[in-house]
């Protein structure tokens, strides 16, 4: 009996610490889609451009009943990769842009289970689209004559409905995303924080309007 106490005390530090709780500097996002939850920590620290963008997103109700579309898997291992979701090209949820917050600013690295901010040619093209990784991607990180991506946080529950999400059949796209666009896209239901109150923007929701009568 009096080795017990010892041994339980070394089971327990050995346990791995459960990070779904609230976090000084953090903000958790529950994203709910058609194959199960995700939830994400923003790092506002760090990030805090990128996570305010998203967190207006989220608070505006922007990205419910949007999609995850894309699916990049590693043709070395298609296990890993990294999904995409968001707004796509929808015109009516789009917010303004804001200044890129690289990896050599920030400090988070595209490691497995980062979310970052997807972006088209031009460094401040980041909106209302963004990707989780599978497996470390630091060819996304910035390096010398390469901006990069924006980093801004982590997944802490919900990575097997990522990886459910990476599976999925895929075909289609071109140029970069050819062969990536999921077949039968993956609904993003509801995005929704977890910590703090949400703060919505005073910006229009036209995406909420039937103009077509």
């Amino acid at each position: 009996m009096k080795y017990a106490l010892p041994l339980l005390a070394l089971l327990t530090a050995a346990a791995p610490a459960n990070q779904n709780v609230p976090r000084p500097g953090y903000v958790r996002v529950q994203l709910n889609t058609s194959e199960g939850p995700i939830v994400v920590a923003l790092d506002t620290r760090h990030a805090p451009a990128t996570s305010k963008n998203f967190l207006a997103y989220v608070d505006d109700g922007r990205f419910d009943g949007t999609s995850f579309y894309r699916a990049a898997r590693d043709k070395r291992d298609p296990k890993k990769g990294f999904v995409q979701g968001g707004i796509r090209t929808d015109a009516r949820r789009i917010l303004p842009p804001f200044p890129l917050e690289t990896t050599a600013r920030t400090g988070i690295k595209h490691l497995d289970a980062t979310i970052s901010m997807a972006r088209g040619t031009t460094p401040s093209s980041a909106g209302g689209n963004f990707f989780i990784t599978v497996g470390p991607t630091p060819g996304m990180d910035a390096r010398p004559g390469y901006d990069g991506y924006a980093a801004f946080g982590r997944i802490v529950a919900g990575m097997d409905t990522v990886k459910k999400i990476l599976a999925k059949p895929s075909g289609g796209g071109q140029d970069a995303m050819k062969g990536q666009m999921i077949l039968k896209p993956v609904t993003l239901i509801s995005a929704k924080r977890l910590d703090g109150k949400p703060q919505p923007t005073k910006e229009p929701r036209m995406w909420l309007y039937n103009f077509g009568g």
